[in-house]
C-alpha cells in the first residue's frame, strides 16, 4: 500500500516517512497542498496523511476537493488541535485525524485502524437492504434507489453497522471501539459528527424506509420509517 504525507515541514516529513517504510508501506511526499492534491488523484494512493497548514491550498481544501471525486481515506494532521480543527476536518469527509505533536508510532497505528477497515475480498457477494437502500459488501458501496451514495469510509461503516443491527441502540463508546478501535484517544464527539453527516447524505439521497436516531441518554439506532 502508498501512503501519501503531505506536510510543509520537510522535518515531519522525513520521520513519517521513515516511520512508514519501516512498517512496509510505499511513500510519496508532498510539500503543499497542491501537490498534494495531484498526487492524491493519481489513483495509486491507499491514504492521505494531511497536515491542516499549508502554502497554496490547506488541508481543509485539498480534503473538499477530494471529497468531490473520491473516498480515499484521509488522516488530519492539526497543530492546535481546537475543536475547530477537528470538527472542520470531520465535516468534510476526514477518516481520522491527530494532533501535533504526535508520536509517529502512534500515526502509523491510526493508519493501520483505517485501512483495516476497508472493505476486502472475502465480504464478495454481501449485500443488506432496507427501504430503498442497499449496501454492497464486495464493492463497499451504497445506493440509495439505486444511485450511489458518496460516502467516507468510516461513513459508510457506520451505515453498515446499523443496518446489520436494525433497531439496536449503539452508545457512542461502542460506536468509538467498533470502529476506530479501543485505543482510540480522540473526542467522543468524532460519532456525533459523522452521524450528523450521515443522517444529511442520507436525506439528500433520497433514502426511504428508515431513520438514523437519537436515542437520548443512550445512542442511536437506525430504525424503520413511520408510513
Amino acid at each position: 500500500m502508498k501512503l501519501l504525507i503531505a506536510d510543509d515541514n520537510a522535518d515531519i516529513r522525513d520521520i513519517l516517512s521513515t516511520f512508514a517504510e519501516g512498517a512496509g508501506f510505499e511513500v510519496a511526499t508532498a510539500a503543499n497542498g497542491r501537490e498534494a492534491l495531484n498526487l492524491a488523484l493519481q489513483g495509486d494512493i491507499s491514504l492521505l496523511l494531511l497536515d491542516v497548514m499549508m502554502p497554496e491550498l490547506d488541508g481543509f481544501e485539498v480534503c473538499r476537493e477530494i471529497r468531490k471525486v473520491s473516498d480515499l481515506p484521509i488522516i488530519m494532521i492539526t497543530a492546535r488541535g481546537e475543536d475547530y480543527d477537528r470538527i472542520m476536518g470531520l465535516e468534510l469527509g476526514a477518516d481520522d485525524y491527530v494532533v501535533k505533536p504526535f508520536s509517529p508510532a502512534e500515526v502509523m497505528a491510526r493508519v493501520k485502524a483505517v485501512l483495516r477497515r476497508l472493505p476486502h475480498d472475502e465480504d464478495e457477494g454481501e449485500k443488506i437492504a432496507l427501504g430503498n437502500l442497499t449496501l454492497l459488501k464486495d464493492k463497499g458501496e451504497a445506493l440509495a434507489g439505486g444511485s450511489a451514495l458518496a460516502l467516507t469510509h468510516k461513513e459508510y461503516d457506520l451505515l453498515f453497522l446499523f443496518l446489520s443491527n436494525k433497531g439496536r441502540v449503539f452508545s457512542r463508546d461502542e460506536l468509538l471501539d467498533r470502529l476506530w478501535g479501543y485505543d482510540y484517544t480522540g473526542d467522543t464527539r468524532t460519532v456525533d459528527t459523522h452521524i450528523r453527516r450521515l443522517r444529511a447524505k442520507l436525506e439528500k439521497a433520497g433514502a426511504k424506509g428508515l431513520v438514523l436516531a437519537t436515542v437520548w441518554g443512550r445512542g442511536y439506532r437506525l430504525e424503520e420509517a413511520p408510513c
